[in-house]
């Protein structure tokens, strides 16, 4: 599921800039230059070039290539965030099932954005004591522990026991992510959207 930002983000790629939209079409033009070229490849002369805007803008709006790819990995927790909320609002309001919706947000996101996936999560290039990446990482992370600790009535920050469960409803969710983004779940991949996410919810709900 492509949350509404990445929707107007790929229109900006489209379109030619309009004055006060230029940093959006060089996040749009870098998301897109990221997923052609891999994090290797990857500069600020072939974003300027597909977003239509000449060789220096994007250091002018970022400074260098791990300023945009930071405020890129910003952009993409926003939207992570953004796509497990949206999965939560489709399912039952009780703990369990807002914490299973979460992580079927988590794997929507990465099968819709896999190498912004990679970006934000496995990557070192981007700068995690930026404020702005720093906030909008520790917001994803604050859902999760505010969710298990609904779950379980015991505060991860605080209780070794909820801390586990958090750990282990983490590292499920972003497994199923990780394999289905590679293509190596092929058994789950292949299942009809309704029957691999309804799969998808009891796995995660196993942790806990």
């Amino acid at each position: 599921m492509k949350s509404s930002v990445h929707n107007d983000m790929s229109a900006s790629l489209r379109t030619p800039y309009h004055h006060g939209d230029l940093r959006a079409a060089l996040l749009a033009a870098a998301e897109a230059e990221l997923a052609r070229t891999g994090i290797e490849g990857f500069s600020l002369r072939a974003v300027a070039k597909r977003a239509g805007v000449s060789h220096a803008a994007p250091a002018h709006h970022f400074g260098d290539v791990k300023g945009l790819l930071t405020a890129l990995a910003a952009e993409g927790f926003r939207r992570f965030l953004a796509t497990q909320k949206a999965a939560m609002a489709e399912a039952p309001a009780d703990p369990k099932s807002q914490l299973q919706a979460a992580g079927l947000g988590y794997v929507r996101f990465a099968a819709a954005s896999p190498a912004l996936f990679r970006l934000i999560f496995s990557s070192d290039r981007p700068d995690f004591d930026n404020p702005e990446l720093s906030v909008a990482s520790s917001d994803s992370y604050e859902m999760l522990r505010q969710q298990v600790m609904e779950v379980t009535g015991r505060d991860p920050a605080t209780d070794p026991e909820a801390l586990i469960d958090l750990q282990g409803t983490w590292a499920i969710a972003h497994g199923l992510a990780d394999l289905l983004a590679a293509g190596r779940l092929k058994t789950l991949s292949a299942l009809p959207v309704a029957e691999r996410e309804a799969q998808i919810l009891r796995i995660i709900g196993r942790a806990l």
